[in-house]
């Protein structure tokens, strides 16, 4: 070793083969924060949403809602509720199996329901983006939002990760 040369860093445990050396405990506590980021952001945009559907069943317009318009109301509330749902869900059971080393179970499952989460997200976001230019503009423009948002959702968060995941493993290998 030359002397400009840092001497080299201790070795931790690596437990995959990703570059990172970190213990299982350690890996855990970092995906649980990465998980919480994505939670405070993802409960952001549902209370948004929510308090929107919650308060336009006071506005005076929402008599003028047709059937189908307060089918699809009545729709968005309940999984603007469950999406709230899930995403406490984590906390929740942090809470409860705080202290028993169950960090690494408690990521894979609150793993599972932020991706349940997200498919609820984007049912509201869509059928909330449907329900306004449905009510606005007309049943047609809400059937052209639908589509839209539909298709902008698949691209966005599904075809465009993975088209990210397959060029940076054929930039690896």
């Amino acid at each position: 070793m030359t002397p400009e040369e840092p001497p080299p860093l201790p070795v931790a445990h690596d437990d995959r083969e990703d570059g990172r050396d970190e213990t299982p405990n350690e890996r855990a506590d970092r995906n649980w924060d990465e998980l919480l980021q994505e939670l405070r952001v993802m409960q952001t945009g549902t209370q948004i949403l929510t308090g929107f559907l919650l308060a336009v069943a006071f506005q005076p317009r929402f008599e003028d809602m047709d059937v189908f318009q307060r089918d699809v109301y009545v729709v968005l509330v309940a999984l603007a509720a469950l999406a709230t749902i899930l995403a406490l869900a984590p906390v929740g059971m942090h809470r409860a199996l705080f202290g028993r080393r169950r960090k690494p179970e408690l990521v894979k499952v609150a793993t599972r329901i932020v991706k349940i989460d997200l498919v609820v997200i984007a049912a509201l976001t869509i059928g909330v983006t449907t329900l306004i230019i449905d009510f606005t503009v007309g049943r047609t423009a809400g059937v052209i939002a639908l589509i839209a948002s539909v298709v902008a959702v698949g691209l966005l968060w599904l075809l465009l990760p993975r088209m990210i995941r397959r060029a940076l493993s054929r930039r690896d290998t």
